[in-house]
């Protein structure tokens, strides 16, 4: 590499097409095949929905249509259509684009002129077609380039419709999954009332906006009637539950800030001071926040994000205003509502009661800690955490991950062929405890517990979090899907947050290895182990029995650029209970009834 020569013609210079082709992931965030949630995938079909979406905001068209069938995207709302005569360079040309004036879309969160010509550019078929008074425009891409251009008279109604399919050259193998898109579609409905979403004919529809939302998250695990507050630039709901931990969900102009921000924080504070302002109390946070479900939604101008995918909001003028009118409406609520203020009251006072037995705990466990090792022996850490996101080694930091194995014959398998700069490894002693239905200072009584949330940073908040990713890495048998949910159990009960907001997730490791002399295929059902078979002509098949029994040389490519990881993630907190509860809970005749019923 020494020899090689860096001259002038080594400059290149990309036109903006060529650069969002060459670096999607400025634009979209990540790539991935669909299997997560922040897919870019789902983050084009989002792009062209939030332009339908400001229509409906600037009170232009109450319906908007969807449909993804075979990964073909449909989008087609009924607000003004763009302007005919930009049609064209609104798809195509960056920085073109209505959303630069403030009187033509006062609330938008497509500030940057980018979201539908990333749409264009990573598609290998897309349409876009504008109706506006009898006229119409409409233009097909391949790839970012016009391939054909009509207009002339039309029937249609006012409006825009978009058709694109995302290049499976950019993306490789993908599959939408309509859950996903489902509950992106929801997010939509709950944060714009009076608005009606078509999903392949299914009616998305909210007419109570962040209060269904909770009404559909918790169902009848509420303690008490949700708060709830509404007015021009904000719009607030909590309630609480027995959980522990925080867990909330906050929007900016409808974009779903999962990273949170200025706003929730500014939310989190109006909540404590308008709960002690009420009682006349002064509490500390975690005797009111805990066990706390809130959603915060504001409308802002000129929203400024920390990054290109809108995850968390930036705006520090926003604290003042927000954190006074939560405040006061709380106080206005609880004066108006006794049985909700008593509800609250006693939920806080059992929190302090919590809190007093575990900080008796907490002190035993960590002077125990102390005593035993100066670290944690089962941690192999990596150099770069979450934490550490604001110093130069950012993209260290935001790919850091730790994988909870079982055993140390699984956690020397990685840890000889991990990436140490971002991946850490901690390796369980075996079964851990079952947690359902226990309280919180059950963690200062067993060591595993313990180190678990001391490794992970998370013992006084989910927001000191060390690490972007959790893996549960455990074999592929009975004794490792055990294990798998004694984890899940663990963390959705007591840092049910760490799940809502994406950050744990399972590692997916091949099942087999089919090989002759020539090629080696890693598997990871029987049917590809079927498939691999047939095509390898003399081939030799592997059954690992577990992650111990991969030779680290292989291990390596299954947890580099390829690794495949399934997150874990909820329908609702209701349903989610309600499953731990009979999967994990103290119900064996139930459970062995199923069992039996269903036993092949």
């Amino acid at each position: 590499m020494a020899n090689v020569k860096y001259t002038e013609e080594s400059i290149k210079s990309l036109s903006p097409l060529e650069h969002i082709r060459t670096r999607p992931g400025m634009y979209i965030g990540r790539l991935g095949d669909g299997s997560h949630i922040d897919d870019g995938i789902y983050i084009l079909l989002k792009e062209i929905i939030d332009n339908s979406i400001d229509e409906f905001v600037m009170k232009h068209g109450t319906k908007i249509l969807i449909t993804v069938l075979n990964n073909r995207v449909t989008v087609r709302d009924f607000g003004r259509g763009i302007p005919l005569g930009a049609v064209v360079d609104c798809v195509s040309k960056i920085n073109t684009g209505a959303k630069y004036s403030g009187d033509a879309f006062q609330y938008s969160v497509g500030l940057n002129g980018v979201g539908t010509k990333a749409v264009n550019a990573l598609s290998s078929e897309f349409k876009v077609s504008s109706f506006r008074d009898g006229q119409y425009v409409s233009a097909t891409f391949a790839r970012g380039k016009l391939k054909k251009k009509e207009e002339g008279s039309t029937e249609e109604q006012n409006g825009t419709y978009f058709e694109f399919v995302p290049d499976k050259d950019v993306f490789g193998e993908y599959n939408y999954n309509p859950d996903y898109i489902r509950s992106r579609l929801w997010n939509y409905a709950y944060l714009n009332t009076g608005l009606t979403l078509s999903f392949n004919r299914e009616i998305i529809k909210s007419q109570n906006g962040l209060m269904d939302l909770l009404g559909k998250e918790l169902g009848d695990v509420a303690l008490y009637d949700v708060i709830h507050f509404k007015n021009e630039q904000v719009e607030f709901a909590f309630t609480h539950t027995q959980s522990y931990g925080e867990n909330y969900f906050s929007y900016v102009n409808g974009q779903h800030t999962s990273d949170g921000g200025t706003h929730l924080a500014a939310f989190k504070e109006g909540v404590l001071k308008g709960v002690n302002e009420f009682f006349k109390k002064n509490w500390a946070a975690p005797e009111i926040r805990d066990g706390i479900v809130g959603a915060i939604a504001i409308k802002i101008k000129d929203p400024v994000f920390e990054s290109q995918t809108k995850n968390k909001l930036g705006n520090t003028d926003v604290k003042g205003w927000l954190v006074s009118t939560v405040k006061e409406a709380i106080v206005d609520a609880l004066m108006k509502n006794q049985k909700v203020a008593q509800a609250l009251h006693q939920k806080i006072q059992n929190n302090e009661s919590i809190h007093k037995e575990e900080q008796t705990l907490r002190a035993g466990a960590r002077e125990k800690a102390k005593k035993t090792a100066t670290s944690i022996k089962k941690l192999r850490d990596c150099m770069y955490h979450l934490t550490d996101r604001s110093n130069a080694h950012r993209e260290e930091a935001e790919k850091s991950m730790i994988f909870l194995t079982e055993g140390d014959s699984a956690s020397g398998t990685i840890t000889q062929c991990r990436k140490a700069e971002y991946q850490a490894v901690f390796s369980l002693r075996g079964k851990l405890y079952n947690v359902e239905g226990q309280k919180r200072s059950v963690i200062y009584k067993h060591d595993e517990l313990y180190n678990i949330m001391a490794a992970l940073g998370i013992e006084d908040d989910i927001e000191n979090l060390r690490y972007a990713k959790v893996v549960i890495a455990t074999d592929a048998d009975n004794d490792g899907f055990h294990i798998r949910n004694l984890i899940m159990t663990y963390f959705f009960t007591f840092f049910e947050e760490l799940v809502t907001q994406g950050h744990l997730f399972i590692l997916e490791t091949p099942l087999f290895r089919v090989r002759n002399k020539k090629e080696v295929i890693y598997c990871y059902s029987e049917k590809e182990r079927d498939d691999a078979a047939s095509k390898l002509s003399n081939a030799e098949i592997t059954r690992f029995k577990g992650l111990g029994e991969i030779d680290p040389k292989e291990f390596g490519a299954f947890i580099g650029e390829d690794m495949r990881l399934v997150p874990v993630s909820i329908s609702s907190i209701k349903e989610t209970r309600e499953v731990m509860d009979f999967c994990m809970g103290d119900n064996t005749p139930k459970r062995r009834e199923y069992i039996m019923e269903n036993l092949i």
